[in-house]
């Protein structure tokens, strides 16, 4: 009886201590099971994604050149028109004091042409008997002939203010023609409308808006941390937002000298010549987006940026390279360009190594068996 009770102590020791190495086991295997991936060889692009829009290259507002009120308008949205087609017909409404100020120097003008051809036909008759001589007549007959121009040019001022152009002319201010051939963009009046005609201190209003789609430019803005590495010349693919999977070749043309402050953050402007085909109708303003290609290495010894991590102090990358096991060993390296998914290998690894993934837990199942154990 004695013995079974000291083999029954013994038993209850030595189930003790194998639940217990069996719970220690158990709990120091790890909860995140890392994998691994080598490098390997890709082509990578730095490129430049700059955000903007198409508009025409030659983009011309059409303004009248006299003021007045719209009498009739020829065309709309989407016509189009050569150059020298009518657009619109203005019809005057004369400005009552300038109207007042012309009559008043047509009748000034005529009196006095009146009195000067009573005193030219006066001294007329008196050189022909030989009183006066040649010269005294001749300085009278220049004094008739510039009053009866005088008269001629305020009847032309007259008319101009009351009719917008001298009678008989074969264009008149009062109609509006197109000065270049394309397409009517907008057409921002209608009848009825006053419009004044462009001067020194206003650019007038304008009766319709005309561009050729044919020859249409990117206009977009890129961040001063890259324009740096633009120059003009660079090959663009443009992508609008309105044709999918379609990409246009463009070139860039300008870079502006001078950045804007856009909602904190410097901007300059960037122009690029775009390469349009038949395929597919582009219109003015449509959203679009170009990638600009700095930088292209191809079949480079290229690393997952997923595996890339920083340093808090020295912001130099590193990776795990793994050396048995879930062992690794932090390694520095060296990195060249990126085109955001890959990163060209420039010191620090070799082909054949094995390195980290990050964040890669074990499968839910194998977490839950842990926690029944």
């Amino acid at each position: 009886m004695k013995y079974l009770k000291y083999i029954g102590i013994t038993v209850l020791v030595l189930g003790f201590m194998f639940s217990m190495a069996y719970y220690i086991k158990t709990n120091s295997r790890s909860a995140i099971t890392y994998d691994t991936e080598k490098l390997s060889y890709q082509s990578i692009e730095d490129k430049i994604v700059a955000t903007g829009s198409l508009i025409p290259e030659d983009e011309v507002n059409i303004v009248p050149q006299i003021s007045g009120i719209i009498d009739e308008v020829y065309v709309e949205e989407g016509d189009e028109v050569g150059e020298g087609d009518l657009l619109a017909k203005i019809k005057v409404v004369p400005d009552e004091q300038a109207l007042n100020s012309a009559e008043g120097r047509v009748k000034t003008s005529r009196i006095i042409l009146n009195n000067s051809k009573k005193e030219f036909d006066r001294n007329k008759k008196l050189f022909e008997k030989g009183i006066i001589s040649e010269q005294d007549f001749n300085s009278i007959q220049l004094r008739y002939n510039q009053d009866v121009q005088n008269l001629e040019n305020a009847n032309s001022d007259l008319q101009i203010i009351k009719l917008g152009s001298i009678g008989g002319a074969a264009v008149t201010n009062t109609l509006v023609r197109s000065t270049v051939k394309g397409t009517v963009l907008v057409v921002p009046v209608k009848e009825g409308d006053q419009v004044i005609q462009a001067n020194t201190f206003n650019p007038g209003t304008t009766i319709s808006t005309v561009a050729d789609l044919s020859k249409m430019i990117f206009e977009g803005m890129v961040d001063e941390g890259e324009v740096g590495k633009l120059s003009v010349g660079l090959p663009l693919k443009i992508s609008l937002g309105a044709i999918e999977d379609k990409e246009y070749d463009a070139k860039l043309t300008l870079i502006s000298p001078k950045g804007v402050d856009i909602s904190g953050a410097i901007q300059f402007k960037i122009e690029g010549e775009v390469y349009l085909d038949d395929e597919f109708i582009v219109r003015a303003g449509y959203s679009a987006n170009a990638s600009i290609v700095t930088n292209l290495k191809e079949n480079v010894l290229s690393i997952n940026e997923a595996l890339i991590q920083y340093d808090n102090k020295t912001k130099k990358p590193f990776v795990e390279v793994q050396i048995s096991g879930q062992k690794f060993e932090r390694r520095d390296i060296k990195i060249g360009i990126s085109d955001g998914v890959f990163a060209e290998v420039l010191e620090g690894l070799a082909e054949n190594e094995d390195i980290k993934v990050w964040n890669r837990t074990e499968p839910l199942k194998r977490n839950i068996d842990n926690v029944k154990d």
